[in-house]
């Protein structure tokens, strides 16, 4: 029987490297699109077997060299998204209009199933661009194509991702650390596997016309976060409310002298909102999509080490 074909786009970041495998140990064949095969080759390439992986540049995502590489096509994922917007790369051209096309490409092309990744957490911070973005992207996929599937997961981490990496560092260099709204922002943080257990499952399962909130196990706050990653870490901060208004400066600091903001403007209004299930849709744990979701201070433990003194030998 011929394999079925997926299309990912945002293959090199934490969760597509982690798929790619998954995907292509379960006889798919994927083609990723980059926009940059030099610096993104070697990273992909290391993720299957010859054979079981295509690699296509493209600079811009224009519709009608798109319309090539659907053709043919089975599925579709598509895992691209942004913290920080910056000229084209806006909330609005990643998030909506993006997500616009490729339904739009996944109907033209008859495929499957259109697998979308979102947020979640943002029905209810519409002040933030990026949520606003996101909650759009999700309406043109649902208006255009039927068979979609969107995954809304809350904080995906891992020793590849940008949070826990960060602040690993952060916390390693300052003395104090700030908390934005008493650090009471509500996470369920999920381990990347079990992200993309949950890919992997919908596709096998052949999902379709469904919104999935995907948590991990425990509800942590933001301040139980930083506890846990110093806990991790074995050394002690100064946690500190940070007013406001003093948040907002350093904010608007950050992204006239940064050209990756520590924190921006936006993302101090998203944290005025709990990244928790909305109670709209079923959750992973509802459709028992995951064998064993994994605890985030044993995970972050694994990897810890890496900014210890003596690094590995400090266990």
């Amino acid at each position: 029987m011929k394999p079925k074909e997926i299309l990912v786009f945002g293959g090199s970041g934490q969760i597509g490297r982690h798929l790619l495998r998954k995907l292509t140990k379960n006889n798919f064949k994927v083609t990723v699109v980059t926009r940059n095969l030099h610096r993104n080759a070697y990273i992909l390439k290391s993720q299957a077997n010859a054979g079981w992986l295509n690699i296509i540049e493209l600079e811009t995502l224009d519709y009608n060299k798109l319309s090539k590489i659907f053709k043919n096509k089975d599925i579709c994922i598509n895992l691209i998204g942004i913290i920080n917007q910056k000229n084209r790369n806006s909330f609005h051209n990643i998030h909506t209009l993006l997500p616009q096309k490729l339904a739009k490409l996944s109907k033209e092309n008859n495929l499957k199933q259109f697998v979308h990744i979102s947020a979640l957490g943002i029905e209810e911070a519409s002040e933030s661009k990026y949520a606003s973005s996101k909650l759009n992207g999700e309406k043109e996929v649902k208006k255009i194509f039927n068979d979609y599937v969107i995954l809304k997961p809350s904080i995906v981490y891992s020793v590849d991702d940008k949070f826990t990496t960060l602040f690993f560092t952060i916390l390693k260099l300052l003395p104090i650390i700030p908390l934005y709204y008493q650090g009471k922002t509500l996470f369920y943080p999920i381990h990347v596997t079990d992200f993309c257990e949950i890919i992997e499952r919908v596709v096998l399962n052949e999902i379709k016309s469904e919104t999935i909130e995907c948590i991990g196990p425990e509800k942590i706050s933001f301040k139980q976060i930083i506890e846990k990653l110093l806990q991790s870490l074995k050394i002690k901060r100064l946690l500190i409310p940070m007013p406001l208004i003093i948040a907002k400066i350093f904010a608007n600091l950050f992204e006239f002298t940064m050209k990756k903001p520590l924190l921006t403007r936006d993302q101090l209004v998203l944290l005025n909102f709990n990244n928790t299930p909305s109670g709209k849709y079923k959750t992973n744990i509802d459709l028992e999509l995951n064998d064993n979701l994994k605890y985030f201070d044993k995970e972050i433990s694994k990897y810890s080490y890496m900014w210890k003194i003596g690094g590995e030998f400090s266990k």
